[in-house]
């Protein structure tokens, strides 16, 4: 893996047809902020911001402080496209924690979770390449763009 590589767990499809389909549309979703105390993997059986499933990245979450609260940055203009046989999950980008002397350091992985959930299941997560230290801000390009809608996620139906 690599610094700003994406990676849907593999577990999510099954866990949003399980709950009758998750609402990009309308639910929250955030990326919470990991350390290296725990590295998350496409194989994750069911992967948590939180108890319930068979991982528990929040058990990983750096110390909130700053400009970074409990639980992470929401994602904003989320929406769902479809293109032929492609289905993007969107949102805005860039994905940003602004600058502050009491951000957390030591980040590894951003987790996408949908924070409306009772269950908090990961969407997947994203490698930041770390340690990185939020103290200068962070900013995450999504689909390597600075600002409009982007995809963040996209299932492919074969």
């Amino acid at each position: 893996m690599a610094a700003g590589d994406v990676h849907m767990n593999a577990a999510y499809p099954k866990n949003i047809a399980g709950l009758g389909g998750a609402d990009w549309d309308t639910n929250s979703f955030k990326v919470g902020i990991m350390t290296n105390a725990v590295t998350p993997g496409v194989n994750d059986s069911d992967p948590r911001w939180g108890t319930g499933g068979s991982q528990n990245y929040s058990t990983a979450e750096v110390t909130p402080g700053g400009n970074y609260s409990a639980g992470g940055a929401s994602l904003a203009g989320l929406t769902i496209t479809l293109s032929g046989a492609i289905t993007s999950l969107n949102c805005t980008s860039p994905i940003s924690v602004a600058a502050n002397a009491s951000n957390p350091t030591g980040a590894y992985w951003g987790a996408v979770y949908d924070s409306t959930d009772s269950g908090k299941h990961v969407v997947g997560f994203i490698d930041l390449g770390g340690p990185v230290s939020l103290v200068n801000g962070l900013q995450l390009n999504v689909n390597s763009q600075v600002s409009g809608t982007q995809p963040l996620f996209q299932f492919t139906a074969s």
